[in-house]
């Protein structure tokens, strides 16, 4: 992948992540059930989070994170939609042509 895509997926997905913008953010039926309190919370730790390693993030679009939260693992995950929602986006560097969508759940509902 060319670096410059790389650097634009990698600032588009933090800016979803930490200031819930240029997508849309899902919430699971499981980490919704923990109420609205633990909710923020948990997006919150979303927005902060700053796990990402080579190991993690082994292509450094930083697009799925995990972390113990209260006694539940919480995954979030980016992925990308063509503009329309009805498949894949045939470039997520393209903001014309991707629509991203971070889910956060509990682990097990991955």
């Amino acid at each position: 992948m060319d670096p410059n895509a790389r650097a634009r997926i990698k600032a588009r997905n933090d800016l979803l992540r930490i200031r819930h913008r240029r997508g849309v953010v899902m919430i699971s039926a499981g980490v919704k059930a923990l109420g609205i309190v633990t909710v923020r919370r948990v997006l919150h730790r979303v927005a902060t989070y700053d796990g990402f390693t080579p190991d993690s993030d082994p292509h450094g679009l930083h697009d799925y994170g995990s972390f113990f939260f209260e006694g539940h693992r919480i995954a979030w995950k980016i992925d990308y939609y063509d503009s329309t929602m009805t498949g894949g986006s045939p470039d997520p560097a393209d903001d014309d042509r991707t629509t991203r969508v971070m889910t956060v759940m509990l682990i097990e509902e991955y």
